[in-house]
């Protein structure tokens, strides 16, 4: 049901398909559209129609074949080999209904249809080994990103928990967003950042924080060492750096930890989108830093000691944590993306469900497109009687 704005439900319009896993609707499998399908057929009988309507002299030939070139990229092999029968088939039975089977023009005309055929039919081979070779990279791309961001088990340390990484680039599946969790004797300990820069050197700097930061939530005993450690990973990382990256290279980052007796979490931010806390009733808190600080890796350029800032997590909140993607993500009309706007006063049944929301909410507001990778992840505190899973209503507005 619309709200009292008239606006829909978070990502639950009419026009969102509701996106329910990772990277679902943008980078999904696609299919021709219901019109290619039928194309080539329409072009064979305007050809047939232009033929019998003008004089002889005016050949339709060329439509009997484009036809074939247009059903190459888009068929199989065996209905580009029918497209290009029927015209080749097509043009010749038309010449012999004239009466003129045994002119040169027949012969031209045929033959050369049935040229372009064989040419569609080597397109077509062509573009089928381009995509097994595309949907090869693809495969590998995933199993890539599983092994450098593996998706966090959906219950940890008693919290529910979930993630999503949407690339802005269509088919790609990592960049430089990054998100980790870890089980410790600390409580439960997360990071979202966003490298600077993209390409395989951002990937490269997600692998070098997310392995020092698994090191570390288990081995430092505040929140503010797992800060430092990450500190120096990346000032050893930058060694590595050449051209701009030696100087520009950083990281935006914030830190959670959220001990298991307490309700409470501490956070520590270094330059990254402030975390916004969901309350069980739907109240919004964005956890902003108590003092700002540099982003990860620019420590040259001075140093303030970190400092966690702690706040309430009571049962039925949500923490949800994200990168610059979600609130730079604009309309046609230039607008940014207001997390805090869509999502105050409204209750989701669990961080699944809430994330799915935005995803759906981001595309709704762009049009389907963006220009920047977008990581997310969610983490629930349930309630004491709250099951595994709950059976509400997905969107309370």
């Amino acid at each position: 049901m619309p709200t009292a704005t008239g606006r829909h439900p978070l990502g639950f319009g009419p026009e969102d398909p509701r996106p329910a896993g990772r990277r679902r609707g943008r980078h999904a499998g696609r299919r021709a559209h219901p019109f290619v399908e039928i194309l080539p057929f329409l072009i064979i009988v305007a050809a047939i129609t232009l033929d019998q309507a003008t004089p002889t002299t005016i050949t339709a030939s060329p439509l009997f074949a484009a036809a074939p070139l247009v059903a190459a990229p888009f068929f199989s092999f065996v209905r580009t080999f029918v497209v290009g029968l029927l015209s080749t088939a097509t043009i010749v039975g038309l010449h012999f209904v004239s009466g003129a089977a045994t002119a040169v023009a027949t012969v031209t005309e045929g033959l050369t249809v049935f040229t372009v055929s064989v040419l569609a039919l080597a397109i077509n081979g062509v573009v089928r080994r381009s995509g097994e070779r595309l949907a090869s990279a693809r495969v590998i791309a995933e199993a890539a990103q599983r092994a450098v961001l593996p998706t966090p088990a959906a219950r940890i340390g008693g919290l529910h928990i979930a993630a999503r990484y949407e690339a802005a680039e269509e088919g790609a599946f990592i960049g430089g967003d990054l998100f980790a969790v870890q089980d410790t004797e600390y409580g439960v300990r997360l990071v979202v950042g966003d490298v600077r820069g993209k390409g395989m050197g951002a990937v490269e700097t997600v692998a070098v924080i997310i392995g020092a930061f698994r090191e570390a939530a288990e081995q430092e005993s505040s929140l503010e060492g797992v800060a430092r450690r990450l500190e120096r990973a990346l000032t050893r990382e930058g060694t590595r750096r050449t051209g701009i990256d030696l100087f520009e290279g950083f990281t935006t980052a914030v830190l959670a930890e959220i001990p298991h007796a307490e309700g409470m979490v501490r956070v520590v931010n270094r330059g990254h989108p402030e975390p916004l806390l969901l309350a069980a009733d739907g109240a919004l808190t964005a956890l902003a830093p108590g003092e700002p600080a540099l982003p990860l890796g620019m420590g040259d350029l001075g140093a303030w000691p970190d400092r966690a800032d702690e706040v309430p997590y009571q049962s039925g909140a949500t923490l949800l944590l994200y990168t610059d993607g979600l609130t730079e993500a604009r309309n046609r009309a230039g607008v940014f993306y207001n997390p805090r706007e869509r999502l105050a006063g409204r209750i989701f049944p669990g961080p699944d469900e809430l994330l799915d929301a935005i995803v759906g909410d981001v595309r709704l507001h762009t049009g389907g497109g963006s220009t920047d990778d977008m990581a997310l992840l969610a983490v629930s505190r349930p309630t004491e009687r709250q099951p595994e899973r709950r059976r509400t209503m997905p969107v309370v507005p």
